[in-house]
């Protein structure tokens, strides 16, 4: 058994520790307040100019946009993978990462290209025999509609020079605090299939369907980076509250063993000098 120094020791790194632990944990339950409200306020959003582009899509020849033709053969990938720059979060950063894994695996016949956002993703792939294209790491937990302005210009050049055939994007879908869901979703070319009892009228636009598109297509590339970049934020702070509150318990649970384990020690020491007084004084008589 370990000497009562040793034991008392450890208990204050254990303490010590778990200070870090609560105060991690109460700094991620503020920014996720923060990030968690950008990201409900993004989201109605998203839903209703992903609904107006699908609107026009389905009316529209596909071949007044790029962004609506699609290919006859798929051979460049682009994977855009969402990450945080730190750890500490559980198993967020893990989910992606094999939803990654898993996307390659899948598309083995094609020639993936990735993107990624957040530095974990590509502290894991930059070793791997996967091209990575661009890097976008140090956001600190803040992102601007800027910063996905920056990724969207990316994507949508190299899609119109021909690196890309497809873009995807990934990331962890926030469900709620301790729940996120690594979510695929096809952004180019864009594809809306009709339902078999929708009847599509045809409207007269103003101005023309090509200018429409021409100015709305970069706004929803935009705003659909900008979601993904809010949902995966506000999914590390909850990912990363969850686990500082987890090892928090954890190190309280440590804790009570290391003071059982300091009792016992302590009471079989001054059992031993008992016993060695009570020999001394038999050794005596």
């Amino acid at each position: 058994m370990p000497g009562m120094r040793d034991i008392k020791r450890k208990i204050q790194s254990v303490k010590s520790t778990q200070k870090i632990t609560k105060a991690m944990k109460m700094v991620s339950a503020a920014k996720l307040r923060k990030a968690q409200e950008a990201m409900e306020a993004a989201r109605p959003y998203a839903n209703k100019i992903y609904e107006v582009v699908s609107s026009i899509g389905k009316r529209v020849n596909p071949e007044l946009h790029p962004f609506l033709q699609q290919k006859e053969e798929i051979k460049n990938i682009c994977l855009v993978m969402f990450t945080s720059d730190r750890g500490l979060c559980g198993a967020f950063n893990a989910n992606v990462i094999k939803a990654a894994n898993r996307f390659v695996e899948e598309n083995s016949d094609k020639n993936i290209k990735l993107i990624c956002v957040g530095r974990r993703g590509y502290d894991f792939f930059r070793n791997r025999d996967v091209e990575i294209v661009e890097k976008y790491t140090n956001f600190s937990g803040k992102v601007t509609y800027d910063d996905a302005i920056d990724i969207g210009k990316v994507i949508v050049d190299k899609f119109l020079e021909g690196e890309f055939d497809e873009v995807y994007l990934l990331f962890n879908e926030f469900k709620s605090i301790v729940y996120h869901v690594p979510k695929v979703v096809k952004m180019l070319p864009l594809s809306f299939d009709k339902e078999e009892d929708e009847v599509l009228i045809d409207y007269l636009y103003e101005p023309k369907p090509d200018i429409l598109l021409k100015n709305i297509m970069p706004k929803f590339i935009n705003f659909t980076v900008y979601r993904a970049l809010l949902e995966s934020i506000a999914g590390e702070h909850g990912a990363r509250m969850a686990a500082m509150d987890n090892a928090t318990r954890n190190a309280g649970e440590l804790i009570d063993k290391l003071v059982l384990s300091f009792n016992k020690a302590r009471q079989a020491a001054i059992t031993k000098e008992i016993l060695d007084i009570v020999n001394g004084a038999e050794a005596l008589k």
